[in-house]
């Protein structure tokens, strides 16, 4: 028996795959739909380079401030840094004004020479004060400020204005612009 191939039937006849122009161009007009034409693309770029720019703008601002910062704080730390020592120098100070005062009372030979030996150790300590900006403070015939003098007395006074310092007890001192030490001071009362 032979077999036969089979033939397709005249009405059933293969379509050809050609689409027509009317498809063609509803087949255009869908993919341009979907995809965003160059003036989209453009204006999008143009969108997400503005954001990154303020990003960048932020980011540096940020980090100009935290290096402004960071400076400030170092040269602070280095103009204070020396703030404990020198505190504990200031007895060494007192002393040595201590030492000229009672030397002075005394105005024997022997001990005029101690004497001049003592302020000038006293004059090389106050050199070494000033250049790392340790500074005496001048107080007398000032009024009193309570956040660089301590009151110790208070004396009648009628001849002066009220609140005056008359005597310094304990010499104050300043760090550059900050209070080492406070003075000890007598003040007047009752005065104008």
């Amino acid at each position: 028996m032979k077999k036969f191939k089979k033939q397709p039937a005249p009405e059933e006849e293969i379509l050809d795959e050609k689409p027509t122009e009317a498809e063609e161009e509803l087949e255009t007009e869908e993919q341009e739909a979907e995809q965003p034409t160059a003036d989209d693309e453009v204006e999008k770029l143009k969108t997400e380079n503005r954001r990154l720019k303020e990003e960048f703008l932020r980011a540096y601002a940020d980090a100009e401030n935290t290096k402004k910062r960071c400076a400030q704080e170092i040269e602070k730390n280095n103009k204070y840094a020396i703030s404990s020592f020198a505190k504990d120098l200031l007895s060494v100070a007192d002393n040595l004004h201590r030492a000229i005062e009672a030397v002075s009372k005394d105005s024997s030979e022997n001990c005029e020479a101690l004497r001049k030996g003592v302020e000038l150790t006293e004059n090389e300590l106050t050199k070494v004060f000033n250049k790392f900006g340790v500074k005496k403070m001048e107080i007398l015939n000032t009024p009193f400020d309570p956040n660089f003098h301590q009151v110790i007395q208070e004396v009648e006074d009628p001849s002066k204005p009220n609140g005056t310092i008359i005597a310094e007890l304990q010499t104050g001192y300043m760090l550059n612009d900050r209070i080492l030490r406070e003075a000890m001071v007598v003040v007047t009362k009752g005065g104008k």
